[in-house]
């Protein structure tokens, strides 16, 4: 019976971009068992994953989990990481037929230096599926997945009643200041739609959240830091539309096939993250031209030429016409 290890030690959005991989793989070999690894923050993310068997976590210790790992017998690993600690992981379990997922991070550096356009016109989605293409693994076409645990608590306790006959949701927390929407372009969003709004994010974006609940009236309440990730998802999932910048929520947003409203600072979509298979009316918001972007495949605490036009000149009263469309 074939016995598969998936790697992918982080981040949110990346573990939910694998998720294509696991389902096609338990379809392709259905008496098979499947394994996935990841960093003890993001269990919860594929602990609820029908086509995964068990789930492993990496601590601080590699050679504690190599032990681990090494009792199961794999037939197969499937890094979609790649990076040094994988790579000595998968020497640690020496003798197990492996598959690696190409990372593209020269192309990716030319790019980002040169602004010459060396990625492949490929989702990295496509890109996870074509490393195990020997297995005569493919793409079902049904997108990205997500699964709460079965007892997590509504989101509606949070909200007021007025938001259980429809919401939107607008992602305003990110790991990188050059990937947020700015303070006072979410309050010009909000401010401008009359549909009730959530603010998502954690709890490092409490006090943002607070500040535009504040400045944007009744119909605005933020949850940020009162929801759990898993809550957090759970509120997308009953989303009328999601308004987010390049976030882990965003890829979720895909995954319930949500439209998605998706800004893009300092990265762009031809990096090949852009929502993956999400709603038929899910559009791209983004200024093209602009010389120094992208300026990083991830993002800066700060806009390295001091104006953030990336983010400030995106055109908002577009979004807002859109998100009329979409709720009228």
């Amino acid at each position: 019976m074939p016995k598969f290890l998936i790697i992918r030690f982080s981040s949110i959005g990346d573990i939910v971009l694998t998720t294509p991989v696991v389902r096609a793989i338990k379809n392709r070999f259905p008496n098979s068992e499947v394994h996935f690894v990841t960093k003890r923050a993001f269990v919860d993310l594929v602990r609820h994953n029908p086509y995964i068997d068990k789930v492993f976590q990496l601590d601080e210790s590699l050679s504690h989990l190599a032990n681990a790992l090494r009792s199961e017998k794999y037939t197969h690993i499937i890094d979609l990481h790649h990076n040094l600690r994988t790579t000595i992981l998968k020497l640690k379990l020496i003798g197990v037929k492996s598959f690696t997922f190409s990372k593209l991070n020269f192309r990716k550096w030319i790019y980002i230096r040169t602004k010459w356009q060396v990625m492949p016109a490929v989702h990295i989605v496509d890109r996870y599926l074509k490393s195990v293409d020997s297995l005569d693994v493919h793409n079902d076409g049904l997108g990205l997945d997500f699964f709460l645990p079965p007892d997590l608590k509504s989101p509606f306790d949070v909200m007021p009643t007025i938001f259980h006959n429809g919401y939107i949701a607008i992602v305003v927390g990110a790991k990188h200041f050059t990937k947020r929407i700015p303070q006072h372009r979410i309050v010009e969003l909000c401010s401008s739609i009359k549909t009730p709004i959530v603010l998502l994010g954690g709890p490092e974006d409490e006090t943002l959240g607070n500040a535009v609940a504040l400045e944007s009236g009744p119909h605005v309440i933020s949850a940020c830091g009162k929801l759990s990730l898993m809550e957090s998802a759970a509120a997308i999932k009953d989303a009328r539309l999601v308004i987010t910048s390049d976030t882990g929520l965003m890829h979720i947003a895909a995954a319930y096939k949500r439209n998605v409203i998706s800004l893009w600072g300092n990265t762009t979509p031809e990096l090949g993250m852009y929502p993956y298979r999400s709603g038929d009316r899910s559009q791209i918001f983004e200024v093209s031209g602009l010389s120094c972007r992208p300026c990083s495949k991830i993002g800066y605490d700060k806009c390295p030429k001091g104006h953030f036009r990336c983010m400030e000149n995106i055109d908002y009263s577009a979004i807002i016409d859109l998100v009329h469309k979409l709720t009228n």
